[in-house]
């Protein structure tokens, strides 16, 4: 859940306390809660009867304003304590509780800290719907590790791969992943997960190769030029069929050449969004590819474009700011590019009819070109499975 500004929170405590004030605060006494009420400006500031991960609430009662921690189910909320009064704290619920390893004494417990005391207070802590966030390759093939990421993925009821039903998957006690190792499936469809909180279903398909595909490099095959291809499941295991292969040594700064060989994959035009869905926004779609790096990934860029205007990049050697080596081991791992990523000249498209035209229509260039620094590493990867998919 997006973080509330300050001015926000201090706003909302201003018109809650508008009619209190913090007279009937004890010097020296412990605090106390009364009750737990919606995070919102009068009239909406309603009492809640359960809360969830991640969910901003108001904690009422006295003595609160000097608060030092604030527990639920025995994880510490983060908090900016100046922000409270005596009477009114508002906190945002942890977003990640492990509630499989929650001790039983801790279970639907909100703890509140200052440093007078501290006070316990018997309240519904639930887990929220179940939400995917990542798979991390949407195409397996029998045997591959798949994972599944995500929030409150806990007590699992089921979980649909692609019209699969997976029995032995392992969730991690935080709910934020299942991992699973693919089982023989020949059916595709969207991935369902259910679990007691609810069902999340992914709006695209899962275990498909075909549907919404630009190339698939086999009964989809639109490649027109840039490097070679090749279906040896020596060379990249877990393959299905014929792929593409970027290869490229260490680049020198600036190196913009992507035209020369082995360096970009180069698809004939195809529907990247239907028509008639050109007036949703532009985050609703997203570039989708399976790609395999077996090496150290080190500086080379992967530039998406559609006939030459937009661009997205695929940089994976870049995390919190920082340059690392990146690899995929030698597994297939899917890449998902959302088309509001897409710039030209540094600013996004405003409309998918501004970067797609008036069909949604056009070719769909990978390029391998470096920044302003030689790369560290060259490149060789296999890339397929290209297509834009609906994600939102």
């Amino acid at each position: 859940m997006r973080l509330l500004s300050t001015f926000s929170i201090i706003l909302i405590i201003t018109l809650m306390t508008s009619c209190n004030n913090d007279s009937d605060s004890e010097s020296g006494t412990a605090p106390v809660i009364t009750e737990i009420r919606n995070y919102a400006a009068s009239p909406n500031d309603t009492l809640v009867d359960k809360i969830v991960p991640g969910q901003w609430i108001v904690i009422t009662g006295k003595n609160l304003k000097s608060a030092t921690g604030i527990t639920f189910n025995g994880i510490p909320a983060e908090f900016n304590a100046g922000l409270f009064s005596n009477t009114y704290a508002a906190v945002q619920v942890p977003a990640v509780i492990p509630f499989p390893s929650v001790p039983a004494n801790k279970l639907n417990t909100i703890q509140y800290t200052t440093s007078v005391g501290t006070t316990t207070f018997a309240f519904s802590i639930v887990a929220g719907p179940p939400a995917v966030i990542n798979i991390s390759n949407e195409n397996p093939v029998e045997g591959d590790l798949v994972t599944i990421s995500g929030t409150n993925l806990f007590l699992i009821k089921e979980i649909n791969f692609g019209g699969k039903i997976i029995t032995d998957y392992t969730p991690a006690v935080d709910g934020t992943s299942i991992g699973f190792v693919m089982p023989n499936a020949t059916t595709s469809a969207p991935l369902s997960l259910t679990t007691a909180s609810g069902t999340v279903t992914t709006t695209l398909n899962v275990n498909d190769v075909t549907t919404k595909s630009l190339c698939n490099f086999d009964n989809v095959n639109t490649f027109s030029w840039g490097c070679g291809t090749s279906n040896s499941s020596v060379d990249f295991p877990g393959n299905h069929g014929y792929y593409a292969v970027l290869n490229n040594g260490i680049l020198n700064a600036n190196n913009g050449a992507w035209w020369e060989w082995e360096r970009s994959i180069n698809v004939n035009s195809g529907q990247w969004v239907p028509a008639q869905d050109l007036t949703e926004p532009v985050a609703n779609y997203a570039v989708k590819f399976e790609i395999n790096v077996p090496g150290e990934w080190n500086g080379t860029t992967i530039q998406i474009t559609r006939n030459y205007d937009f661009y997205g990049k695929y940089e994976p050697w870049k995390v919190n700011d920082k340059i690392v080596s990146y690899t995929t081991k030698g597994k297939w791992v899917t890449v998902t590019i959302p088309l509001s990523d897409f710039k030209k000249d540094g600013t996004q498209a405003s409309s998918l009819t501004e970067l797609l035209g008036s069909s949604g229509t056009g070719e769909f260039h990978i390029q391998a070109v470096s920044g302003s620094k030689p790369t560290v590493t060259g490149l060789r990867a296999a890339v397929d499975n290209i297509r834009v998919v609906k994600i939102n």
